[in-house]
């Protein structure tokens, strides 16, 4: 199914320049690289990249700016991030429609982005009165140990095209209120919206009076994502990506002994329970699977069903994918928009034929769409593949709308097919069994860093913690106490007494 006629790039590009003018941009257009929409696979407008030179004056700039900004009250660095919630509200709409031209994202999902990043900053917000150290028994009479937290200096943030600005408000909000200043480079595929977010936090920072360096951003090409990586000025690098990229950010980070934060592959699965509310699973697992055309960390890509209800279920499944309306993301009707490229559909095509190679079976989908329409862009069905054994190609992420379909006969050989992957970000199980549930949401479970029960594996809200474990990074972003990775912990001991008492009753002199 088909939604309605696509819009044509010379129509995307005066709704991006609109959007961009709405918020107050002023672009320096250039011919170094090119802000392209998925929507017709074309080219927007050129643009300038960053030299080296003024990478390195935007890491000079920000550690600059941490000097003052480090002993700023928290509650006042928080006014920061109130301002910038507040411009992200006014400009919801205009930000919404550069997420969906850049990254292909249908209209609510878009919107949602956005409503995300209002979100974390109410959370940062907030935060900023509630960076809570502790008071320790000491030994030693007289004595008090506590606990005190401090920024922790310059965060590079390295972002990726199918979160362009959500993932930077998780790093941002919660970076600036602990203190830190912040050098954000991200995904070349989505610069327009990054010029956006930029654009308001120099205007709230302007009006709160804060330091204007206490942002900086960078376009260009991975060369600018490795000199924060290698600068032993930023203090922490936080990186959103792929498992290859992470395995070099990683050990290049750590020689310099400084810091890394890694959101990185996910191959993430469901169970569904002989006792699972279908009508139920069958809403999350769609949403989860095809949803943004399978282009978040946290799609869903393997599904795991119980053999008893399997014939009923994958029969439902198959004929919700045949419904689903595909086209023009501005279309309040359509579910599934653009992969992001080309290059996206031939690694989607090459694990579908490896998979069939491997004796999988498509079950629906994988037809491309709208090639007469915009025969530079990717549209494509989401596939369904049902599969007898989780094979290689199966164990890998392949970052497009593909669902592998298993069976199980015990929970214990779910669990087991669910954690038998390299990467551990996001899990789900459907069923009314609370022993089923809880087992699963025990050690004994999910290896994952997020769990669920009756919802799928996207969606997380910000007052979680993000992250996953074993070759998703182990890093956590966003809610919970994930700002700790944004500061260092210091022990203090206070003598309060006319003694000078050591600890395990030392005696010297």
């Amino acid at each position: 199914m088909t939604s309605t006629a696509l819009p044509t790039t010379d129509e995307l590009r005066a709704r991006a320049r609109g959007g961009l003018q709405n918020i107050g941009v002023d672009v320096a257009e250039g011919n170094d690289f090119h802000a392209r929409t998925p929507i017709t696979g074309e080219s927007l407008l050129g643009l300038t990249a960053a030299t080296d030179a003024a990478t390195e004056e935007a890491i000079a700039a920000a550690r600059t700016a941490f000097l003052t900004w480090r002993t700023t009250p928290a509650p006042r660095r928080g006014e920061l991030v109130r301002r910038l919630g507040e411009l992200l509200r006014e400009h919801k709409s205009d930000l919404a429609d550069l997420v969906t031209i850049e990254a292909g994202k249908i209209r609510s999902e878009a919107l949602g982005e956005i409503q995300e990043m209002i979100d974390i900053c109410d959370f940062a917000v907030g935060l900023s009165r509630q960076l809570y150290g502790r008071t320790i028994a000491s030994e030693r009479p007289g004595h008090r140990l506590a606990e005190t937290w401090h920024p922790l200096g310059v965060v590079g943030v390295i972002s990726a095209f199918n979160f362009p600005a959500a993932v930077w408000s998780w790093n941002t909000a919660i970076a600036l209120v602990c203190g830190d200043t912040v050098v954000w480079k991200p995904s070349e595929l989505t610069p327009l919206i990054s010029l956006a977010c930029d654009h308001l936090l120099a205007r709230a920072a302007e009006e709160v009076g804060a330091p204007r360096d206490v942002h900086r951003l960078v376009l260009g090409d991975r060369a600018i994502g490795e000199k924060l990586v290698d600068d032993p000025r930023v203090a922490l690098v936080s990186a959103t990506g792929s498992t290859r990229m992470g395995r070099e950010v990683g050990p290049r980070v750590a020689a310099r002994f400084g810091r890394s934060l890694l959101e990185l592959g996910g191959n993430n699965a469901a169970i569904v329970a002989p006792s699972a509310d279908l009508d139920l699973a069958i809403q999350g697992i769609v949403f989860a699977a095809a949803g943004t055309a399978g282009q978040r960390c946290t799609t869903l890509r393997r599904l795991i069903v119980h053999r008893d209800i399997a014939g009923t279920f994958i029969e439902r499944l198959t004929a919700a994918y045949h419904k689903l309306p595909i086209g023009n993301p501005f279309d309040d009707t359509t579910l599934v928009g653009p992969l992001i490229s080309t290059t996206a559909l031939d690694a989607m095509r090459g694990a579908l034929s490896r998979v069939q190679a491997q004796g999988g079976k498509i079950l629906a989908g994988g037809n491309r769409r709208l090639t007469e329409a915009a025969p530079s862009a990717a549209y494509t069905e989401p596939v369904l593949v049902r599969v007898d054994e989780q094979t290689d190609v199966v164990r890998e992420e392949t970052f497009a709308p593909i669902l592998y379909v298993l069976t199980y006969d015990t929970l214990d050989e779910a669990i087991a097919l669910h954690n038998d992957v390299p990467q551990g970000l996001s899990s789900s199980i459907f069923t009314r069994d609370q022993q089923e549930a809880e087992i699963f949401l025990s050690a004994a479970g999910s290896d994952c860093g997020i769990a669920n029960v009756n919802i799928g594996t996207s969606g997380a809200e910000i007052g979680g913690a993000f992250g996953g474990e074993k070759d998703t990074g182990g890093g956590r972003e966003s809610g919970s106490d994930a700002w700790k990775a944004y500061m260092r912990a210091a022990t203090n001991t206070i003598n309060y007494s006319s003694e000078l008492a050591l600890a395990q009753g030392v005696s010297f002199l």
